[in-house]
C-alpha cells in the first residue's frame, strides 16, 4: 500500500521571488509539500534541525552560509536528509564539489519550473538526479583535463594575493567549512570569513563557483 504521507520539503534561497517560484512550481504536484522556508545556509541548517525535512533545496551561493557547508552541516547530523543542490550558472568544478558534499542532485535554476517536481520524485525512489549536461561534462573530465595554465577567469595570481588568502582559496575550493579552515590555520572562524569576503571582493569573484574555477585553473586545487 502506498504511503500518503507527504514529502516534506524545505526551499533555502537568499531571493524571496525565488523561494515563491520554487514553491509555486511545486505547488498542486501530489506527495509533496514545502513545509519550510530559509533566507540562509544558517537558517537551512536550523529549520532541518527543528522540522527534520525529507529534502531540501539549497541554492548554492547564500550569505552567511553557502550551499556547499550547509550540505555538509546537514549530512552530518541527519544523513538521511536528502540534498538537491541549485544553482544560476554550470560549471564542472562546481558539480564535482556538489557531489562530493553528499547532495544526491544538481539543477540549473533556469530549468527548476520545468524539472523540479520531476527530480524530487526521482530523488524519492531513491534516484540521484544527474542532468544530460552534467553526465555529458563529467564524461568528458575523464578523458580530457583543463591544464591550469589555460585561459584566465577574471582574476591572476602572484602580488594581487598574499600567501595565506592564497592558502584560504586553496582550502575554499577543496571544499572546507569556514570552521575546519579556522582550526586547520589556528585562528577564528570570524577571521576566515572576513578573509573570505575580502578575496571575493579583492578578485571581483562574483560567486564562489568564480573562486572554485579561479583555484582550478590556476592549479591550487585538483581539477
Amino acid at each position: 500500500m502506498r504511503s500518503t504521507k507527504p514529502y516534506r520539503v524545505l526551499i533555502a534561497d537568499d531571493h524571496a521571488i525565488v523561494r515563491r517560484g520554487l514553491r509555486a512550481a511545486l505547488s498542486g504536484h501530489p506527495g509533496i509539500k514545502v513545509c519550510f522556508e530559509a533566507a540562509n545556509g544558517r537558517e537551512a541548517v536550523e529549520f532541518v534541525r527543528k522540522g527534520k525535512p525529507d529534502l531540501v533545496v539549497l541554492d548554492l551561493t547564500m550569505p552567511e552560509m553557502d550551499g556547499l557547508e550547509a550540505a555538509r552541516a546537514i549530512l552530518k547530523e541527519f544523513p538521511e536528509t536528502v540534498i538537491l543542490v541549485l544553482t544560476m550558472h554550470f560549471s564542472k568544478e562546481i558539480a564535482r564539489e556538489v557531489l562530493r558534499c553528499g547532495a544526491k542532485g544538481f539543477i540549473l535554476k533556469s530549468d527548476a519550473d520545468t524539472d523540479l517536481a520531476a527530480a524530487i520524485d526521482q530523488l524519492r525512489r531513491g534516484l540521484p538526479v544527474i542532468t544530460e549536461k552534467l553526465t555529458t561534462a563529467l564524461v568528458e573530465s575523464f578523458v580530457s583535463s583543463e591544464s591550469p595554465s589555460d585561459t584566465h577567469s577574471g582574476a591572476q595570481p602572484g602580488p594581487h594575493l598574499t600567501r595565506r588568502e592564497l592558502e584560504i582559496i586553496r582550502f575554499l575550493a577543496s571544499g572546507r567549512s569556514n570552521k575546519e579552515i579556522a582550526i586547520n590555520l589556528v585562528v577564528s572562524t570570524r577571521t576566515i570569513e572576513s578573509h573570505r569576503h575580502h578575496i571575493m571582493r579583492k578578485m571581483n569573484f562574483g560567486t564562489f563557483s568564480d573562486l572554485i574555477r579561479f583555484a582550478v585553473k590556476q592549479g591550487l586545487v585538483e581539477p
